[in-house]
């Protein structure tokens, strides 16, 4: 498996395995395709960390952390994660998340926040993002609403976040 930055040569592949990884998922927006296109052309798209999994040439997982606020703040956002059906339980999510985590550090992002699973995403350190000062947004689980602190040395965060416009979250 090869992780790498995903390139324009990437997008219809990409958008075809968001359609396709989402289609069966539990909890979806339906749109998330779209969203990714979004993202590329607003403010907060940083395009290290917008990821491809490769397995024997073919795009097998994508991920995508963005730039958000909370406060005075810049923090990321992970959305989305996906990985084709036939793929998955293989540890290619895992590696995307990882190797996100890893990249965002370099880049010198303190924080990371996801909207998702309060079962899968604490295997890689996400807690309630409560814990870390962060309020959810109206409406949002606080059970669903993780964060995680990627720097130890990092200055606490207090306050809402702010999403990039495309994801239509009112703080």
């Amino acid at each position: 498996m090869l992780i790498r930055q995903e390139t324009s040569k990437d997008y219809a592949a990409v958008y075809k395995l968001l359609k396709e990884a989402f289609a069966s998922a539990k909890h979806k927006d339906g749109n998330e395709q779209d969203l990714v296109v979004a993202l590329r052309n607003g403010d907060a798209f940083v395009p290290q960390l917008s990821l491809v999994a490769e397995v024997k040439g073919r795009i097998a997982g994508y991920i995508l952390f963005t730039k958000a606020k909370v406060g005075d703040a810049t923090v990321l956002v992970l959305a989305p994660l996906a990985v084709l059906p036939g793929f998955q339980k293989q540890g290619i999510g895992t590696a995307l998340i990882q190797r996100g985590h890893q990249i965002a550090q370099e880049l010198g992002y303190a924080y990371a926040l996801v909207l998702g699973s309060e079962t899968y995403y604490p295997r890689f350190g996400y807690r309630p993002a409560e814990e870390l000062g962060v309020k959810p947004p109206a409406g949002i689980p606080k059970e669903n609403f993780l964060a995680i602190q990627l720097c130890s040395d990092a200055a606490p965060l207090h306050g809402s976040i702010v999403y990039a416009k495309e994801f239509g979250i009112e703080s």
